[in-house]
């Protein structure tokens, strides 16, 4: 299994928000005695090649993924590893696509050389290129029509994602084996720290034959796969169990796209669904909250408008919309001015946007209202993935995130310190929460929460934050909240007598 498309798959369905508890530990058993000497491969004597694994999210098919290993002609040492994913998925009544390429070259001993990578998300494409150069990792990233230069410096030789279930194969798998890198991920465009650990030697009903048990834990996903004595790697499961690939041919792999389109569950709906013990009446005009969050070690974020102490279990928080009365600093200012790929305040586009909708607005609240309701007139509300706000300029459509990433460029453009936040907001329709992106903005030199996707200039009290940034890699504190948060109501203010605009 190609670990680097796989990855991109959780981290993805991690932004789609899919969440329930899993079924890792079961069906698995002691297989005896492992080797007695380590089990360890070379890239020239591997005895496969090729494979395709099936992807099942708690046992509905969404997708496969296929990997192509060989050396690359005319480059002694160097191997290529050409890997694809696909899936489709139903959410709202609508599909979503998500289509991976990536193409490694790397040396014999899995160090990187050069990448291609290639995400498609409902239409919506990011293409990253880039190679290793004495300790330093350059790249090119494009999105939208707009290429943007990346370094970063290693300590050490970098790895890419690709060689995850690869490393262990190589360095030596043996009962208590425990190893540490750093990979380049494509999705998060930062070097994530890798932590291996071989725990067992284990059978089971999901695979045929024996296999070494080794957990991953990468940038804050974790995952477990069962390597056989031939290096290849049988079955995984991630997202707390709930993710599943397995090795298969090509054609059942493949099957799912039929499947997929006779299934009309609501799968992204089905999965992000937090309940809680009561509903909360007309959430939209909450003013204040207090609830129970068990379940998770990482505590929410605090600030003046989201209070929270440690009690229940977990943590009692409290929130009160417009709150959040703390005072910028200077660093603040510079921080969340600054133009970044998913939000880039920079571009033409967006700044002659956000001079003719609220340049000339005499007040910073103003020109708030107005983006917030240009927004509101001009992008669909529509459960469809995009990488910047600029495919949420183009395509005219988005969801929660897509429109956090534009109001924050906007807002930006304009000199408005602006952040984006990520956590839970309370859905009436489906009476509990699920996972959401707004952003909160420095507004006469307060930070206050606003929400574009709900056109809330003051973003109401349900809004629980968890993670901050604008960057692909800042939302993986919600990573550990997957299918573990509990949440129990225990105070809701009366609604305010009109909607907060």
């Amino acid at each position: 299994m190609h670990h680097s498309c796989r990855k991109s798959i959780w981290f993805w369905l991690l932004a789609a928000l899919l969440v329930l508890p899993g079924c890792a530990g079961r069906y698995f058993r002691p297989a005896g005695p492992p080797p007695a000497e380590p089990v360890r491969h070379n890239l020239a004597d591997l005895r496969w090649h090729e494979y395709w694994t099936g992807i099942m999210l708690n046992a509905d098919k969404i997708g496969f993924t296929h990997t192509v290993i060989k050396a690359v002609p005319g480059e002694p040492g160097h191997y290529a590893i050409h890997s694809e994913a696909s899936l489709l998925i139903q959410v709202l009544g609508l599909a979503k696509n998500l289509q991976f390429h990536a193409d490694d070259v790397i040396n014999d001993d899995l160090t990187l050389v050069r990448f291609d990578y290639d995400y498609n998300i409902d239409g919506n494409r990011l293409q990253i290129s880039g190679k290793q150069d004495a300790g330093s990792l350059h790249a090119t990233i494009r999105n939208a029509g707009r290429a943007t230069e990346q370094t970063l410096q290693a300590k050490s030789p970098i790895y890419p994602a690709s060689v995850i279930d690869l490393y262990p194969v190589v360095n030596g798998l043996k009962l208590g084996a425990r190893y540490g890198y750093q990979v380049y991920s494509g999705e998060t465009q930062s070097l994530l720290d890798v932590h291996q650990s071989v725990e067992g030697y284990e059978s089971s009903d999901l695979f045929v034959g024996k296999a070494f048990k080794v957990n991953t834990s990468a940038g804050g996903n974790n995952s477990t796969t069962w390597i056989d004595d031939a290096g290849q790697p049988l079955l995984e499961l991630a997202l707390s169990g709930v993710m599943m690939s397995a090795l298969e041919g090509e054609s059942e792999a493949k099957r799912y796209l039929a499947l997929a389109a006779l299934n009309k569950r609501d799968t992204l709906i089905d999965f992000s669904l937090v309940k809680t013990d009561r509903p909360i009446p007309d959430p939209r005009r909450t003013t204040r909250l207090k609830i129970a969050i068990a379940g998770v070690t990482t505590p929410p974020l605090a600030s003046a408008a989201q209070r929270c102490e440690a009690g229940e279990g977990g943590w009692v928080c409290e929130i009160t919309a417009g709150a959040d009365a703390a005072p910028q600093s200077s660093v603040d200012s510079e921080k969340y001015l600054n133009p970044s790929i998913t939000v880039p305040s920079d571009a033409l586009a967006i700044r002659d946007l956000a001079r003719n909708v609220a340049g000339a607005a005499p007040t910073q609240k103003e020109q708030v209202t107005r983006l917030i309701a240009w927004i509101q007139a001009n992008i669909k509300k529509v459960p469809v993935d995009s990488f910047s706000a600029l495919d949420v300029l183009q395509t005219k459509q988005a969801e929660c995130q897509g429109h956090a990433y534009l109001y924050t460029a906007l807002a930006r453009a304009l000199g408005i310190p602006t952040r984006v936040v990520s956590g839970l907001v309370y859905s009436e329709q489906f009476k509990g929460f699920l996972y959401h992106a707004w952003s909160v903005s420095s507004i006469d030199g307060r930070w206050i929460a606003v929400d574009p996707t709900f056109g809330q200039t003051e973003a109401d009290a349900t809004h629980i934050a968890v993670a901050e940034g604008d960057t692909a890699a800042d939302v993986l504190p919600l990573v550990e909240w997957v299918g573990k948060v509990r949440i129990r109501v225990l105070a809701v203010e009366p609604s305010a007598p009109a909607a907060r605009r």
